[in-house]
């Protein structure tokens, strides 16, 4: 090993085992902080040969806690976090440790981007694994559309690659699966043009006019240009300062990010700004990179509680959104919100039997986030989420976006509803790579 191995009471080993999501509260026995790729070789075969639990740390961001268990080993990546840009190509070798801000950085230069999600701070290894969806969706796919290639580790502690052209079984598996088989200590990935300015709209109108917000947006969206990416955001309860005073009303709110011609974006997002009488319209040019990619890092800090859930929709109906409005009005935090993602465009133009993701015919999805301050507020906000997927789900695809992943139902109906008719396959590969289930810590799909 290059890299550290710490156990509890080592000096840094309490700081070690902090992860984003300050809900989550595990002890691992060791922590082993790998440097290069054959850190990652030995900790396996350690893990391995004394048939140890194991966790994976990319960049310990997915908010059901895969990146730690109890009493187990985490091999952490976060010292493998390196960039490479091939401008030519172009495309960029991403070592698994790195967040999309180290990305986004790498790729600014060149008026290039990975399409990825929209915090920062966010680990690439688990957004990637699980779809990956960001401001660039419609327009380029999910990130998982833009992998040309990644390394493993598989559970034999053997380094191996998997593209279209070399181990395609597993590249397919990687492409949505999760960490299921192996761990991936590098990925590469197509870049896309960016300008560095794009058109942004951020237009907040009263929560009393939800219901007729979500209607205008979702038959707007229908006709958007593939460029323009949106959710819609609800915020059902003030927030208050220190004095009570109400800081911020509750809204519902339009946000778009316009990727094509920067010429057409002030005419593209206008009629989200001209709907109705806004209570704040901050629309206007935005850096990508720097500003866009960067939106949401003030609302998601780091040693908040998180508890997120979500759901896939065909189609919404008149029915769904008044239910939606409903249950998102009896949020338990003022921090906590419901994002209405528009999906589509480059996202819908993949057959759902290309990659392991499947849910390629939606052109919705319902991220239920409770975010909230201390521990003790866990069961309210934990109920309001469980409530309202509970109401929504009967209208609703099977199965969840695994990065939004709540805890709906027991985890092997949960893992097998996100995968459809993918799932037999998925289970097939799993036995080749991981016969003996040592990757079994990240919902898990069982060989």
């Amino acid at each position: 090993m290059e890299g550290d191995v710490l156990r509890s009471g080592d000096d840094e080993y309490e700081t070690a085992r902090l992860i984003w999501n300050g809900m989550i509260d595990r002890r691992p026995s060791l922590i082993v902080r790998c440097t290069q790729r054959n850190d990652v070789v030995a900790a396996v075969r350690f893990v391995r040969s004394h048939n140890l639990r194991v966790a994976v740390r990319g960049g310990g961001h997915n908010v059901a806690g895969k990146a730690l268990c109890d009493d187990g080993v985490v091999i952490d990546l976060g010292g493998m976090a390196g960039v490479k840009v091939n401008s030519g190509i172009p495309s960029a070798c991403v070592q698994a440790g790195a967040r999309l801000g180290d990305v986004d950085a790498a790729t600014r230069p060149y008026g290039l981007a990975v399409p990825v999600g929209v915090v920062s701070r966010t680990g690439i290894a688990g957004l990637t694994l699980h779809g990956g969806m960001g401001w660039l969706l419609r327009r380029d796919g999910l990130t998982i559309d833009n992998l040309i290639g990644a390394e493993i580790v598989t559970a034999e502690g053997k380094i191996i690659a998997a593209s279209a052209d070399e181990n395609p079984d597993l590249f397919w598996a990687l492409r949505g699966g999760g960490g299921n088989f192996g761990i991936v200590t590098a990925f590469e990935y197509r870049l896309r043009p960016i300008a560095s300015q794009v058109w942004f709209a951020t237009v907040l109108y009263p929560f009393s006019e939800a219901e007729r917000a979500i209607a205008f947006w979702r038959d707007f969206m229908a006709g958007a240009p593939v460029e323009l990416s949106s959710f819609c955001v609800l915020r059902s309860r003030p927030m208050r300062s220190a004095e009570g005073k109400a800081d911020r009303q509750p809204v519902v709110a339009f946000l778009a990010c316009y990727s094509g011609p920067f010429e057409r974006g002030e005419e593209v997002i206008r009629p989200f700004r001209e709907w109705s009488k806004p209570l704040a319209d901050l629309s206007g040019p935005m850096d990508f990179h720097l500003g866009v990619q960067r939106l949401f890092d003030k609302d998601y800090p780091p040693g908040r509680c998180y508890y997120w859930d979500s759901l896939f929709f065909k189609a919404l109906d008149n029915g769904t959104i008044t239910r939606i409005v409903g249950h998102s009005a009896r949020s338990a935090s003022p921090l906590s919100s419901v994002n209405i993602w528009a999906l589509g465009g480059a996202m819908n133009g993949v057959h759902a039997a290309d990659t392991a993701f499947g849910k390629r015919d939606c052109r919705f999805m319902v991220a239920v986030e409770a975010n909230w301050e201390g521990m003790e507020h866990a069961d309210a906000n934990r109920a309001w989420v469980a409530d309202f997927v509970n109401a929504l789900r009967p209208m609703s695809r099977t199965g969840v976006y695994l990065n939004f992943p709540g805890a709906a139902g027991e985890q092997d109906q949960l893992v097998k509803g996100c995968y459809d008719q993918n799932f037999a396959r998925l289970c097939k590969i799993k036995r080749r790579y991981d016969p003996e289930n040592i990757w079994r810590g990240s919902f898990n799909i069982k060989p």
